[in-house]
């Protein structure tokens, strides 16, 4: 039985991708379709990665599918290639890095800087080109959470270049001053030097560049929402009243400059007893979930509260690489898996696909 374009694609609609229960962010069309008598072969270009394991599950969960349509001997073979996304009206994404996605939260202390680390991980983990950019300039975190050392390299003294930590290409203000020695400086030299970080880094074929953004809504805060061309933004918090006041602000900053909300993350949902295993919401339950209801916007899921996540930071070896095997570690995943299916989905930057018009004299 021949199958049309709409039974196909209605066909695959109904196919879930296997770490977040999220339909796919995908398109297909004639091309992609090779059809003669009983064969059906189709292509789907994923917008986002995934690892060989998912890969495999979504190509036999997609043959199923079609096969209950009416084409049993169907074969869907599966790739993923991460597009440009538009950003902020005025800005253009920079030479090198397709999507750059901003991690923020209203105030410190929420574990957001521990998070953007293993979304960065996990998003590799799948085979994306990742960076992280350490925008704290007054508390910068990342050199330890990646456990790098060192000073970046300049070539020509103009620019540097990005050290490694874990397979992430990474900078920071803390690989460039000592690590005791406060950053005492006024708002327009953290912002200068915020940009300088961004710009002046030879990033290398970036699919997403993670930025931990500082806490709060301030001038580094907003000069980069304002400034840096950012696809879309993921908002970090506690379930407590408390820091959701504050996360709120940071979700309608970036509202106001007209930065997409990818999602809520909500950390430290639930402590787990690393001796007994006993589970207790000790900041409260369902904050994170409620306030991206309210403001209709993705809920990406919750991370627990445990010992190990922590102890993994501190040791610069972060959970999805230290216990990849890890309930916490998957968790992890479906969140980053949920931010790169937001980023597909986000319209793509059309002005990169067109030669500039140069009026003839």
């Amino acid at each position: 039985m021949s199958l049309t374009i709409e039974q196909i694609r209605d066909a695959l609609r109904t196919v879930t991708d296997p770490e977040t229960g999220d339909g796919w962010a995908f398109s297909i069309d004639a091309r992609d379709v090779q059809q003669t008598g009983d064969t059906l072969k189709i292509g789907v270009a994923l917008g986002y990665p995934v690892g060989e394991a998912t890969r495999v599950a979504l190509s036999n969960a997609a043959n199923a599918a079609l096969a209950q349509a009416g084409a049993p001997g169907a074969h869907v073979s599966i790739r993923w290639k991460v597009a440009t996304h538009a950003v902020q009206r005025g800005l253009k994404p920079l030479p090198n890095i397709r999507n750059i996605v901003a991690v923020a939260s209203g105030k410190g202390g929420v574990g957001k800087s521990t998070t953007a680390a293993n979304l960065a991980l996990a998003l590799a983990a799948d085979g994306a080109s990742v960076g992280i950019l350490d925008a704290d300039i007054y508390g910068p975190s990342q050199p330890t959470i990646l456990g790098i050392d060192g000073r970046p390299e300049s070539t020509d003294n103009k620019t540097m270049e990005p050290l490694m930590g874990h397979g992430l290409q990474a900078n920071s203000i803390g690989f460039l001053i000592d690590p005791e020695s406060p950053a005492i400086w006024r708002g327009p030299m953290v912002t200068q030097a915020l940009e300088q970080l961004l710009r002046q880094t030879n990033w290398r074929d970036l699919d997403y560049l993670i930025v931990d953004m500082p806490p709060g809504t301030g001038d580094i805060a907003l000069t980069l929402a304002q400034k840096v061309p950012v696809v879309g933004a993921v908002i970090v918090s506690t379930p407590q009243d408390l820091a959701l006041l504050d996360a709120r602000k940071g979700l309608k900053m970036f509202e106001k400059v007209e930065v997409p909300i990818l999602g809520v993350v909500e950390n430290m949902s639930m402590h787990i007893c690393s001796n007994c295993g006993h589970a207790e919401a000790i900041f409260g339950e369902g904050g994170g979930e409620r306030m991206a209801a309210q403001y209709d916007t993705p809920w990406l899921g919750g991370l627990p509260l445990t010992m190990s996540i922590r102890e993994q930071a501190d040791a610069g070896n972060p959970t999805v690489v230290a216990a990849p095997d890890s309930e916490a570690a998957a968790a992890y995943r479906r969140i980053a898996r949920r931010v790169a299916i937001g980023v597909a989905a986000l319209p793509r930057d059309r002005a990169g696909m067109f030669p500039p018009v140069v009026a003839a004299s």
